[in-house]
């Protein structure tokens, strides 16, 4: 793997009896870069984000992350080796507060503390998700229960609780799904912001994100990869304008 090469595949493929939803996929990304992951819907985007954090198995291929082999291991241990995910849907506890829901996230993500201490008393653990807040824009809302955010501001927790790991590598599944505009922006403004000093690769459907925030991008198409390149290649390229960008705009 190329030293600046943080995550790798190789012929990367998962089959559903005939259907290949990913089919020999080499895909490449460098640490510190923020690379945008589109396509039509069933190009295979959503198995892709499946396979690299090990919710599934390929088929055939391999998965390299941090110079380790990754291939088929469970999501737990790929978790633990730096890789942490968000979903399309909203995935928070919404009858803790906002500072539970990431202080549960961090505390599970401890290796070790006093089992008999209580939650408020891991002053560590607790510091840890009160920064996290500060970063994502909730720490005025620590004591609201996480049902009364706005979408926009599930979104941002789901983020913080994905971060709660600490990832050398975040993976985000469409992260703007069902926002406003105001909150599309100010969440364009997170993700460039969290992508300063980690990798960040994102499936998302709305090519004004994708081509604001993006470094790189790569257009999946029936599962194999159509084109890669830089925001400006990418919305120059003939073919992923007839198979995709003039369907979008």
């Amino acid at each position: 793997m190329p030293d600046d090469a943080l995550l790798r595949t190789e012929q990367l493929t998962r089959a559903f009896g005939s259907l290949l939803a990913v089919d020999r996929v080499n895909v490449s990304v460098r640490r510190g870069e923020l690379r945008s992951i589109i396509g039509p819907n069933g190009a295979g985007k959503t198995t892709f984000f499946r396979l690299i954090s090990g919710e599934m198995r390929p088929s055939s291929g391999r998965i390299w992350f941090d110079g380790r082999d990754i291939t088929g291991l469970p999501q737990h241990q790929v978790a633990r080796l730096g890789v942490a995910k968000s979903y399309q849907i909203t995935n928070v506890f919404p009858h803790l507060t906002v500072l539970e829901n990431v202080r549960v996230a961090v505390q599970g993500h401890a290796r070790a503390y006093d089992f008999w201490s209580k939650a408020s008393d891991l002053r560590d653990v607790r510091r840890r998700a009160e920064s996290l807040l500060e970063r994502i824009g909730l720490g005025r809302k620590a004591g609201r229960l996480a049902a009364h955010l706005s979408h926009g501001e599930k979104r941002h927790l789901e983020i913080g609780i994905a971060l709660a790991t600490d990832p050398a590598l975040l993976l985000l599944d469409e992260p703007t799904a069902g926002m406003s505009p105001e909150e599309t922006d100010e969440t364009m403004r997170l993700i460039r912001e969290l992508a300063t000093g980690r990798t960040v690769i994102l499936v998302e459907h709305k090519m004004k994100v994708v081509m604001r925030i993006s470094d790189h991008i790569t257009v999946l198409h029936q599962g194999q990869v159509l084109a890669e390149g830089s925001p400006d290649e990418i919305r120059a390229n003939t073919l992923v304008q007839q198979t995709y960008l003039g369907a979008t705009r």
